[in-house]
């Protein structure tokens, strides 16, 4: 959706195998194919693209699972890169969990470094763009060496109070990233977004609108954000609404849950592995501003040869 809204581009082609994620992918994509899993599709037969972009399974790399890494059967990487060399897109673009940076980063940088990237990333919170919960994530920008530089400038250093994060050549002698102590600090606070410790269901202030309590200021400032309402955090049942975590995501009422035959679970689960839009965004016009490339779309269009 970031690389929809930020350059305009055009869904050639998808890659899930799990069910909920496909319904969903189906339900706003139609007319879109699934090549499905990944691990088996030959990509000498796929449509070749300008840009790729995904969100490999985090549970190898993330505090909510058991952080086998590149032992996890999860660990789908090697398929990515092997995608990537026969594609050959200009440009890349990853999100995982933050905790990825003291785990198997450094085999996705080497990887990317061989097959002649260069490569940006940056950790930006949730909150940094208004939603009212941390949910810090890693963004990976990877731009073919031979991208066109008409459409690319002079590198800069980053401003202080910019999201932290690191670049990677292939011809360089080191690597630069976030430095360890910062490191071990982006690994906490992940999983499904909630402000704060919000629990149960709001108490009813006048006409039966939510009553958030001291969460009030962060709840309104994501829905001036969004531009709707917050819905209630809890069903009838007490247990924690789709629609609000919907809301939370900063997608649209009823991208996820009004998509049919998704379960509550189904919901839940595509909700959590999600990552907020609006941050996506604003960490791909980061990591494209960085990398010396105009985040417009006709100065991609030129650096991807289209």
């Amino acid at each position: 959706m970031a690389i929809e809204q930020v350059l305009g581009a055009t869904t050639a082609w998808v890659s899930d195998i799990d069910p909920g994620a496909n319904k969903i992918l189906a339900h706003h994509w139609p007319t879109t194919p699934n090549l499905g899993d990944l691990t088996t599709t030959p990509w000498g037969d796929v449509e070749p693209v300008n840009i790729v972009c995904g969100g490999y399974p985090c549970q190898p790399f993330s505090l909510a699972g058991k952080r086998k890494g590149t032992a996890d059967d999860r660990h789908i990487w090697p398929s990515i890169a092997t995608a990537l060399r026969v594609l050959r897109p200009r440009l890349a673009l990853f999100e995982n969990v933050a905790g990825h940076l003291r785990l198997g980063f450094d085999t996705v940088l080497a990887d990317l470094a061989a097959l002649g990237f260069d490569a940006e990333w940056c950790t930006v919170r949730a909150s940094e763009v208004g939603a009212p919960h941390p949910r810090r994530r890693l963004f990976l920008l990877a731009v073919a060496q031979d991208a066109d530089g008409a459409a690319r400038g002079q590198r800069r250093v980053a401003a202080p109070g910019e999201a932290q994060g690191g670049r990677s050549r292939p011809n360089a002698g080191r690597r630069s990233g976030t430095p360890a102590a910062d490191a071990a600090r982006l690994g906490r606070g992940e999983g499904r977004p909630e402000p704060a410790r919000l629990q149960g269901r709001p108490g009813a202030a006048g006409g039966g609108a939510p009553d958030w309590g001291r969460f009030g200021p962060a709840v309104a400032r994501w829905e001036h954000t969004t531009g709707r309402r917050a819905p209630w955090a809890t069903d009838d049942r007490n247990r924690l609404s789709p629609a609000f975590v919907e809301w939370l995501m900063g997608l649209n009422a009823g991208h996820v849950t009004a998509v049919p035959g998704l379960t509550r679970n189904e919901q839940l689960k595509a909700l959590g592995n999600g990552v907020v839009p609006q941050q996506a965004a604003a960490a791909l016009r980061l990591l494209l501003d960085r990398a010396g490339l105009t985040s417009t779309p006709a100065a991609i269009a030129a650096a991807c040869g289209a």
